[in-house]
């Protein structure tokens, strides 16, 4: 772990997605956090001590889907699928997919499995999946604001988490898509899918993989926008613990009442002409007991100091 010295910065922005806005001043104390997103290795050792079961990996139950259909009660994860023609870029469902059998384990589907990913980030992983290990192991999710904090790496202003130019020198500094999404990935940063957590270099605080590469869980229920800035100086928001649980649904959703957390950071399927999500003021909305082959998590430690 790093120690993340804390302080006052500017949180969100005001210049990107909706969500972002507003740009507004919070003050989060000193934590320890993860150098790296928890890996395929680490939470096999977490499974391997505990026998815990991912959501991914449990069948549904129809009475928490009103008016699921009976063909699609079973556990399974969503994946991605490339298509191979051109798509409406309003209609997700044109390369998301519940695949039946897709888990941490087997990342694409019943028929792929990890070997070779240890050091690759571990997916398919639910909110509640994830709290598990963290308290296993004795930490915690961050909350929204720590984790930006943390990506931002001290530079409060920047665009990016490693400066305002996104291929410096035409330097690949995050796993993200390049080409024409989602149908053209030119893999220019050599990677087509997850990659490795030390593929990429580290932000200002020697923390990896904290843009691109997978989204990651936060502590914090989903709010439509931030709070804006306190009046007074006196009242900057410390340690703020994001929105209330009954404000988090989807109002899409009327039938089916799940809440929603945080995620951050954008993923390997960011591209400019869909997602700019590869920074560190993107946020975005995941029920809890969705998992992806994009999401996974990392985790911190409060309460304790940098000498410790």
């Amino acid at each position: 772990m790093i120690w993340i010295p804390g302080g006052t910065f500017r949180m969100g922005s005001d210049r990107h997605y909706p969500e972002e806005a507003p740009a507004h001043r919070v003050t989060v104390d000193g934590f320890w956090m993860d150098r790296y997103p928890v890996t395929n290795r680490q939470f096999k050792e977490f499974v391997k001590a505990t026998d815990h079961v991912t959501l991914a990996e449990i069948a549904p139950d129809p009475k928490d889907y009103p008016g699921i259909l009976p063909h699609m009660v079973y556990a399974g994860s969503l994946m991605f699928s490339r298509p191979n023609h051109p798509v409406s870029l309003h209609d997700f469902s044109q390369w998301w997919t519940f695949a039946k059998g897709a888990d941490w384990r087997h990342p694409y589907g019943p028929g792929s499995n990890i070997r070779g990913l240890d050091d690759h980030p571990v997916v398919h992983v639910a909110f509640n999946d994830a709290l598990a290990y963290a308290k296993w192991i004795g930490k915690d999710l961050p909350t929204e604001a720590e984790w930006e904090f943390a990506a931002r790496g001290g530079l409060e202003d920047a665009e990016f988490a490693w400066g305002d130019e996104f291929t410096p020198a035409g330097r690949h500094m995050a796993n993200t898509w390049q080409g024409e999404f989602p149908r053209q990935n030119a893999n220019a940063d050599g990677f087509e899918r997850t990659s490795p957590v030390s593929a990429f270099p580290p932000n200002g605080y020697g923390l990896h993989d904290m843009i691109g590469n997978v989204w990651e869980w936060t502590a914090d229920w989903y709010s439509p926008k931030h709070q804006a800035d306190a009046p007074k100086a006196c009242c900057i928001p410390q340690n703020p613990r994001g929105g209330r649980e009954t404000d988090s649904y989807d109002p899409r959703t009327t039938n089916v009442k799940i809440p929603r957390k945080v995620i951050k950071g954008g993923s390997h399927l960011c591209a400019p002409n869909y997602c700019r999500r590869y920074r560190p003021a993107a946020r975005h909305a995941e029920p809890v007991d969705t998992s992806t082959s994009h999401l996974g998590f990392r985790c911190i430690r409060r309460g304790a100091t940098e000498a410790s």
